[in-house]
């Protein structure tokens, strides 16, 4: 069938990392499928100041190759290939990879994330990491005193604008419809803020800015009902329309809620399957942090080493 591992882990960020890092010190010499986006989310993050250990702060990128590199340094082993199928099945677990080669495993450790949702313009995905964020808790802090725009009209969003309120001058909410879809409490809440403004009935055409020390500008909203136009100043522009797991390859096999994210028992990491655990935001539709995925990769491996153990006893 292919080669055989004990432990597969099936995507990277910091939480198929750590896993890595805490599966190879016991000693497991995992494989860790990295996947279409290597270090995953936080790859796209240019700074990270909310990371323990880390008083200056540290750029993306930068801590996922600290990570990969002491995941290697244990015995790690890293492909950078995508997962195309997983038959759970049968016994050991069964992988293929993208360029058609075949694994066996023992023990499987899910951390494939989620994915942000974005409206999809040019100029959006141009100016990530420019100005562009889908995370408030990660990114607000950069936007102290300026204004802020969030798209969104459900209860992450308004969560996210009154986040936000606590360092722009400004936080506008542009919401498609001519009321949110967030709880009545949460809307109360927000239309109450005096720094929170709303542009009803209005959709973004653009994102205006240029990458680099320039960054978002501005955007370019128009009314669905006038078809009019407008561009409104702002330094930060947060993308609030909810996220989606990439659990598309367990859809059959792993149990999951009504939003795709994979149940995980308890307070373990344990999946409706024996030896398959999960970690990270492919779990967590709340939290959705570096560190607490970070964390989750911990619990994981450990999980996973001690299902391990109790085959072999």
């Amino acid at each position: 069938m292919g080669k055989h591992y004990k432990l597969i882990i099936v995507g990277s960020g910091p939480s198929g990392l750590t896993a890595a890092i805490y599966a190879a010190r016991a000693g497991l010499q995992p494989l860790i499928f990295e996947g279409a986006q290597p270090g995953g989310q936080l790859t796209t993050t240019t700074d990270i100041e909310n990371y323990p250990g880390f008083p200056e702060g540290i750029s993306g990128p930068e801590l996922m190759e600290k990570m990969r590199e002491q995941a290697l340094r244990f015995g790690a082993e890293s492909q950078f290939r995508m997962v195309k199928d997983v038959d759970l099945s049968q016994y050991p677990f069964r992988i293929r990879d993208d360029e058609g080669e075949g694994y066996e495993a023992e023990a499987l450790i899910i951390s494939t994330g989620a994915s942000a949702k974005y409206l999809g313009l040019e100029s959006e995905s141009r100016l990530k990491g420019y100005g562009v964020s889908a995370c408030a808790t990660c990114d607000g802090f950069f936007y102290r005193d300026k204004d802020i725009v969030v798209v969104g009209g459900g209860d992450t969003a308004l969560e996210e604008a009154l986040y936000l309120t606590h360092f722009g001058k400004t936080v506008t909410i542009i919401h498609r419809r001519d009321e949110f879809r967030a709880s009545k409490f949460m809307a109360k809440k927000a239309l109450n803020h005096p720094k929170i403004r709303v542009k009803w009935d209005s959709v973004v055409e653009e994102v205006l800015g240029e990458p680099g020390p320039v960054g978002v500008t501005g955007v370019r909203i128009r009314n669905v009902k006038t078809q009019k136009t407008e561009d409104l100043p702002c330094s930060g522009f947060f993308v609030a329309i909810g996220h989606h797991p990439n659990t598309e390859l367990f859809r059959d096999s792993l149990e999951q809620n009504e939003t795709g994210y994979i149940i995980t028992k308890g307070k373990s990491s344990q999946t409706s399957t024996a030896g398959v655990f999960a970690c990270g935001d492919v779990q967590d539709p709340v939290y959705r942090q570096a560190v607490t995925a970070a964390g989750s990769g911990c619990m994981a491996a450990m999980d996973a080493e001690r299902w391990l153990s109790e085959q072999e006893s």
